[in-house]
């Protein structure tokens, strides 16, 4: 493991929307991965796994890394860059690299200000990011911008329903959901995966009502997409 890069020590984001939404994953970072475990057992480990079997060999980047579920899964071959903006979060994932002996460049970075090259990644995967980073629209601008042209970028994402009873009520306990864990129930990810300029290739619905949803696009930066 290469450990934390040095350049990616300092936060380039100062909005308060953004240190708050730190703040909540450093507090809750030691009781993540348990508070989760029934659901990652018995639904998410299985998209993940379905997720990663269509990753293409290169260099990665995953943002939004968190505590490191998805570190069994990186392809083999594949160099992987690994960043998040909550220190204690990063701090877990790094035991969990440390213990399994990975080969993973980890870095401490906002999603909305990725401090990356343009056109630097092959590809690029996100689960279970974009329902917290306060403006998702430039994240997913910014994960376009630092993969090729060509690359593709992967998103495993729960999102408001589009059915008229459960969206209504998914606005409702919203505001209480990020107060417990700074994850927003109610994201219209669809519509900000178009509105961020991303080449959709692919919409797989994994639950009823259209909650869960894995989306394979392609980043388009450049030309007419790279002009936002």
């Amino acid at each position: 493991m290469k450990g934390l890069s040095n350049k990616s020590q300092t936060y380039r984001s100062a909005d308060e929307e953004t240190r708050k939404t730190r703040a909540r994953y450093d507090r809750v970072a030691w009781l993540y991965d348990a508070e989760e475990y029934l659901v990652e057992r018995l639904l998410f480990a299985r998209w993940r796994r379905g997720l990663w079997e269509q990753v293409p060999l290169g260099h990665g980047l995953e943002i939004g890394v968190g505590t490191g579920k998805n570190l069994s899964y990186y392809p083999t071959g594949s160099r992987v860059t690994a960043v998040d903006f909550s220190p204690r979060m990063l701090e877990r994932e790094k035991r969990h690299v440390q213990r399994l002996g990975a080969q993973v460049d980890l870095a401490l970075m906002d999603a909305q200000h990725l401090d990356y090259p343009d056109a630097t990644f092959d590809w690029a995967v996100a689960t279970f990011v974009f329902c917290s980073v306060p403006d998702p629209i430039k994240g997913l601008r910014e994960l376009a911008r630092v993969v090729k042209p060509d690359g593709r970028i992967f998103l495993l994402e729960h999102m408001r329903s589009g059915t008229p009873l459960i969206g209504p009520v998914m606005d409702v306990l919203n505001p209480i959901a990020v107060r417990l864990n700074g994850a927003n129930i109610n994201r219209r990810t669809m519509k900000n995966v178009n509105l961020a300029g991303l080449e959709v290739l692919s919409v797989d619905d994994l639950s009823p009502g259209g909650i869960f949803k894995l989306i394979s696009a392609r980043s388009g930066w450049g030309g007419s997409a790279g002009k936002r």
